[in-house]
């Protein structure tokens, strides 16, 4: 079964809590402008930013998809500890690229300036990364 990556509007008693274990070992400046996981989850929940990668009914990944005219930033990712490493975060930024392009946009990553682990991801998924 492939990852599915969706719009997460409503989310259910069990996506909740899949979303709390996702942000459960993120670091804290993951959260910045939101004082943790909880008000980042619930703020994405209300703006309707928040994209989910789903594997058998289970959220594995999460991020934050901030849509302006002709850009588009992705934010506040991260996928669970225990599927780190199996190519979710890849799927969720070629899955928001694909619907920013459909869009007209460009999709970039948006981190805080000087975070070592943003500029690498950045690099790695060959996305251009903005630093607030």
């Amino acid at each position: 079964m492939p990852i599915v990556v969706e719009h997460l509007n409503e989310a259910t008693s069990q996506d909740q809590q899949d979303l709390h274990k996702i942000y459960r070992d993120a670091p804290t400046w993951l959260f910045e402008p939101f004082g943790g996981a909880a008000q980042l989850i619930q703020g994405c929940l209300e703006d309707s930013s928040l994209i989910a990668a789903r594997f058998n009914d289970r959220l594995l990944g999460a991020a934050r998809l901030q849509r302006q005219q002709n850009v588009w930033h992705l934010s506040q990712m991260c996928v669970r500890n225990i599927t780190r490493r199996r190519g979710v975060a890849e799927r969720l930024v070629s899955e928001a690229r694909r619907i920013a392009g459909e869009n007209g946009a460009e999709l970039r990553l948006l981190a805080p300036a000087g975070h070592l682990e943003a500029q690498a991801l950045a690099a790695k998924l060959k996305i251009t990364l903005d630093e607030r």
